[in-house]
C-alpha cells in the first residue's frame, strides 16, 4: 500500500479472535489502533476536516477548534498537520500526558480546561470555552464532533462496511459510546445490511449519554457528562454500563495473558463483551470494536499506583496500594 498522505493510512480488515470471551462462540475484535493517528479518530477527523472545507470557510486563513478527550485531538493535529491548517485542541485534565504532547508536537495549540461542569466531567466547560473564543475570533471554525453529521458518517461507510466485509455474517456487535460518532455510523450499517444483528451500546459507569445518574470517571474515552447531539436510539438494541475499574482489570489482563495492550474503552466494551457470554447462544458470531491501544496509558490504567490510588479494591494483576 502506497499512499499519498499519512492520514490515508486506515487499516480497516484487522481483526483477533478473543472467543475465550464468549465460549462456544467466535469473537472477534476490530482493532483500529494500527493507523500512524493510534485510534479509530483518524477516520472521523478525516471526515470533520474535510466537511469544513466544504463548507466554503476560506483555507489556511480559518483556524480549526475541537474539543476532545486525546484521541481525536491527535488525529486531528496530523492531518491539520499535513494539510498546513492551524488548529487547537481543548482538553482535560483527564486526557493523557502522552496524547496532549502528541497534540503539540504535531503543531497544535492545546488548551487543559480544569474546571468542572455540573455534571462533574469537563465537556460543558470545554465548549463553553469554544463557545467564548468563537465569540472572539472570527477566523476560529468549531468542527464540533458532537453534532456534525460528518462524524457518523465516515463510520457507516468505512468502519460499518469494513465489520461485514470482513466476518460476513455476525449476532452481537459491541461498539462503545463516546461521542458516539462510531456507534451511530456502524448502528446505521449494520440495521441497514445486517438487520438481525443485536446491537450493543457499551458506556462508562456515570455517563449521562443514556440518561445514567453523572458521577466523575478518569478514563478518557467513552462516556460524556453532556448528552451528544448526533445521539440517535433508534438503531441500538440494548445499552451496557461497565465500571471503570472493571475495565482496568480486563485491560490488564488482556496484557498479562494475550500480550494484547488495549486503552480503556477497549477494556470496557470488552467487559460488556465477557459479561453478556451466558446470554449469547452457542455458535454466535461476535464483533467488537477496539478504539486504541494502551500504550497512551502507560502511566494510567497499566500504572499500579495511579489505579490503587482510585480503586483500591482492586486487587490482581499485580495492583498495589499506593504508597502514602
Amino acid at each position: 500500500m502506497i499512499a499519498e498522505e499519512v492520514y490515508d493510512l486506515v487499516l480497516d480488515d484487522l481483526f483477533i479472535r478473543l472467543d475465550q470471551l464468549v465460549p462456544g462462540s467466535s469473537v472477534f475484535l476490530k482493532l483500529e489502533g494500527l493507523n500512524p493517528a493510534g485510534s479509530v479518530k483518524l477516520k472521523t477527523a478525516v471526515a470533520l476536516v474535510a466537511a469544513a472545507e466544504d463548507s466554503g470557510r476560506c483555507f489556511p486563513r480559518t483556524r480549526l477548534i475541537e474539543s476532545t478527550s486525546g484521541n481525536l485531538g491527535v488525529a486531528l493535529a496530523m492531518v491539520c498537520a499535513a494539510k498546513g491548517y492551524r488548529l487547537t485542541c481543548v482538553t482535560d485534565p483527564n486526557s493523557t500526558v502522552q496524547s496532549r504532547r502528541l497534540m503539540e508536537v504535531l503543531g497544535a495549540e492545546v488548551v487543559v480546561i480544569d474546571v468542572r461542569d455540573a455534571h462533574g466531567g469537563y465537556l460543558q466547560s470545554r465548549i463553553d470555552y469554544i463557545d467564548e473564543r468563537l465569540r472572539r475570533e472570527p477566523d476560529l471554525f468549531w468542527l464540533n464532533q458532537y453534532a456534525n453529521p460528518a462524524g457518523p458518517q465516515a463510520h457507516r461507510d468505512r468502519t460499518g462496511r469494513a465489520l461485514l466485509e470482513e466476518i460476513g455474517h455476525i449476532d452481537y456487535a459491541f461498539i462503545g459510546a463516546g461521542t458516539t460518532g462510531t456507534l451511530m455510523g456502524c448502528a446505521e450499517y449494520l440495521r441497514r445490511h445486517s438487520p438481525a444483528t443485536r446491537i450493543i451500546a457499551v458506556d462508562a459507569e456515570g455517563s449521562v449519554t443514556f440518561g445514567g445518574p453523572a458521577a466523575r470517571r478518569h478514563i478518557p474515552g467513552l462516556g460524556t457528562s453532556r448528552r451528544p447531539e448526533i445521539l440517535d436510539t433508534g438503531n441500538i438494541d440494548e445499552v451496557v454500563l461497565i465500571s471503570e475499574s472493571a475495565a482496568v482489570e480486563m485491560c490488564r489482563t488482556l496484557a498479562e495473558e494475550r500480550g494484547l495492550l488495549l486503552g480503556g474503552s477497549s477494556g470496557t466494551v470488552l467487559c460488556a463483551v465477557q459479561d453478556a457470554a451466558k446470554e449469547i447462544p452457542d455458535g454466535s458470531v461476535v464483533v467488537a470494536i477496539s478504539p486504541d491501544f494502551g500504550d497512551r496509558y502507560l502511566e494510567t490504567i497499566y500504572n499500579d499506583a495511579w489505579v490503587a490510588q482510585r480503586w483500591p479494591e482492586t486487587v490482581g494483576n499485580k495492583v498495589t496500594q499506593a504508597p502514602a
